[in-house]
């Protein structure tokens, strides 16, 4: 690992979106993650956060986004306190700006994970507490942080590699696109006509890719995609809140399942990723999702890891 920047000061910054990070300020995120995954493996106590409390709000259901922040708060010496919808007044129309201002006088973070993104901007304006964007259907750089973090550990560096990513151009697709851009990376995204990503995350990811040596296409084709790639990387192909278009998308996404036969074009020491939960059958093979190439439940953990190196920066 390298060497951690200590005059890296991140404290007091909200956690919205990896386009707000720097290249430096990214790795060593990743860096801090994988310290802090070493002391936790090792046994060694680190409370940098005693005595401080994350309100948690949940308006969209999880596993691993509510067990790693929980888990995390604790493990960092703080408590966490779960809040869903129908907890707060929010779920009962009180303004978000209001719910910002009266929880940043209780506690000393807020992570929302909800549908619209302009509700996390919302909320952040207000607070004058940090908060964390725990996913939105716009983005999703908690999951993106743990992956970064997951694929430096598997291949000791990350500026060059090619990330090939099967599928709905969706939040994740955003988020992955911004990290590869900002690391270095080459990144290719391959979805159907009408399910691209937004073309502001496109434009501003190449604008940045310019700046650090790195690369973002989007294509049609998932072979072309693929071809070379050190990671392929998908995702469900309808997510959360997109249930009602499961059928049509079906049809849509047919000939972009992530297979057998489409990873014999990436390098043989690729790495397939997935962010959870998979369906297997689906959007990948059974053979591909629980072969010897899968880091899936890695990526899993390193959440827990990488939300607390955010918790542990700006708390």
């Amino acid at each position: 690992m390298a060497e951690l920047k200590l005059d890296v000061n991140l404290k007091g910054r909200d956690f919205l979106g990896l386009v707000d990070y720097t290249p430096e300020e990214i790795q060593y995120l990743i860096d801090l993650a994988v310290e802090l995954k070493r002391k936790q493996k090792a046994g060694e106590e680190y409370h940098p956060l005693k005595g401080k409390t994350l309100a948690m709000v949940f308006e969209k259901s999880s596993t691993r986004t509510r067990v790693s922040f929980e888990v995390g708060m604790y493990q960092l010496g703080g408590q966490a306190l779960f809040l869903s919808r129908n907890d707060i007044q929010m779920g009962r129309g009180e303004p978000i700006s209001d719910t910002a201002q009266v929880l940043s006088r209780y506690v000393d973070g807020i992570m929302i994970r909800t549908f619209a993104h302009r509700n996390v901007i919302e909320l952040a304006r207000a607070a004058t507490v940090p908060v964390i964007n725990g996913l939105t259907d716009f983005s999703h750089p908690c999951q993106a942080l743990a992956d970064y973090q997951t694929i430096y550990e598997h291949k000791g560096s990350l500026k060059g590699l090619k990330i090939a990513y099967i599928g709905d151009g969706n939040n994740m697709a955003h988020s992955l696109m911004i990290g590869a851009a900002k690391l270095g990376m080459h990144i290719a995204v391959a979805t159907p006509e009408g399910y691209e990503p937004e073309k502001e995350i496109t434009e501003v990811s190449k604008e940045v890719a310019a700046t650090t040596g790195g690369s973002v296409t989007v294509c049609r084709d998932p072979k072309e995609a693929v071809l070379n790639a050190d990671v392929i990387y998908t995702d469900v192909w309808a997510s959360m809140g997109f249930e009602e278009e499961q059928k049509q998308r079906e049809i849509a996404f047919a000939n972009y399942q992530v297979n057998e036969e489409l990873v014999k074009h990436a390098k043989k020491d690729y790495l397939f990723m997935h962010c959870l939960p998979a369906h297997r059958g689906e959007e990948v093979s059974e053979g591909v999702t629980d072969g010897p190439n899968s880091i899936i439940f890695d990526q899993a953990e390193n959440r827990l890891h990488a939300q607390k190196a955010i918790m542990a920066s700006i708390m």
